[in-house]
């Protein structure tokens, strides 16, 4: 066998297994597709959403009467987070008061660097993987269609500031908003 066909083995495989990764990476969005947000219909959510939820619409993302209509959902929304991975509620994390170390999973009695006992919770985008974001990113597009001023473009500038993620995530995600926004112009 020649070297020239090794290579091409080599290659031919490396596709295989590329092209089963995206098998799988389709699958998970597919089946995020099919249960996207079903918790709301949990009767722990659904009363909250049915009478709250046309109220937002009319509300700007991020004002402080929108976080006021959320603030009178709270019961329903975290246990919409709990339940639902592609909210960055869904992963906590601690940050110490004292000295801003940060714990991941249960929140510490004492920080272990100062001894610092109180602690600030926060919602935790490193936790999540491409597919929880990409279902995230494609739910905050679909939630500026139902506000009346909806803008993805400011929604994600709103949202840097809320779960404190970086300019080239951001870039990131405006590329993405591009791209999926595009396709369903044409």
């Amino acid at each position: 066998m020649s070297f020239e066909m090794d290579q091409v083995r080599a290659t031919q495989e490396h596709i295989r297994l590329v092209g089963g990764y995206l098998q799988k990476c389709i699958l998970q969005l597919v089946n995020r597709s099919r249960f996207h947000d079903a918790s709301k219909f949990d009767d722990s959510e659904w009363p909250y959403f049915v009478a709250h939820t046309a109220k937002l619409s009319e509300l700007t993302y991020g004002s402080p009467e929108y976080k006021d209509a959320l603030d009178a959902m709270r019961p329903a929304i975290e246990q919409h987070y709990s339940k639902n991975r592609h909210h960055p509620e869904h992963f906590v994390k601690w940050s110490c008061n004292g000295c801003f170390t940060e714990y991941h999973g249960e929140m510490p009695n004492r920080c272990t660097l100062c001894g610092y006992s109180q602690m600030q919770k926060e919602p935790d985008l490193s936790q999540m993987s491409l597919v929880d974001l990409l279902e995230m990113l494609c739910d905050w597009i679909a939630a500026t269609a139902r506000h009346n001023d909806g803008d993805i473009l400011k929604s994600l500038e709103v949202n840097q500031e809320r779960f404190r993620y970086s300019d080239e995530m951001k870039k990131i995600f405006t590329n993405t908003v591009e791209a999926l926004t595009q396709s369903a112009r044409k």
